[in-house]
């Protein structure tokens, strides 16, 4: 499956992050805001439901720890879902939020696939946020099935703590 059509624009490097709201897997609302003095990687995907982005977050959970830095993972999963799965993996080094409420990653920040069979999901999208919240690095999955260059990004993040 190639890169899905997005929403967009997406935010870019050199940009401060735009509003993004969103609903834990407690059912507590969150912002970004929320972790600003940070560094914040926030990694978007469709579902924890699919093979792909599972893999995603058990390997940013592993590649976490002792980072320094907050990762944060975005998808239109529901709370429960998000709380399930975690539950069962053992994430305790992702933060995991629901856009399902407010949207503000799939509109604000442009990161909605917009057509095919994962319409109205989230694209594979990876961003570092440094500390003042301003995009330091952008990634976009060539294909959605894809793994993110999990290497690139935890170098980034590495860059700003």
């Amino acid at each position: 499956m190639a890169q899905p059509a997005f929403h967009g624009p997406l935010p870019q490097v050199g940009t401060t992050a735009p509003t993004l709201r969103y609903v834990n897997k407690d059912r507590q609302e969150g912002t970004l805001a929320d972790l600003k003095g940070d560094v914040v990687l926030l990694i978007a995907f469709p579902s924890v439901d699919t093979a792909a982005c599972a893999l995603e977050t058990r390997t940013f959970n592993q590649r976490a720890v002792d980072l320094g830095a907050k990762v944060l993972s975005i998808s239109m999963d529901l709370p429960f879902a998000l709380g399930r799965f975690c539950a069962a993996e053992g994430i305790e080094n992702v933060l995991t939020g629901s856009d399902f409420r407010y949207h503000d990653a799939a509109h604000v920040w442009g990161a909605a696939i917009t057509e095919g069979v994962m319409a109205g999901t989230l694209g594979r999208i990876t961003w570092v946020i440094d500390k003042a919240g301003v995009i330091q690095y952008l990634e976009v999955t060539p294909e959605l099935g894809g793994e993110p260059d999990y290497d690139r990004a935890i170098e980034a993040v590495k860059r700003f703590i």
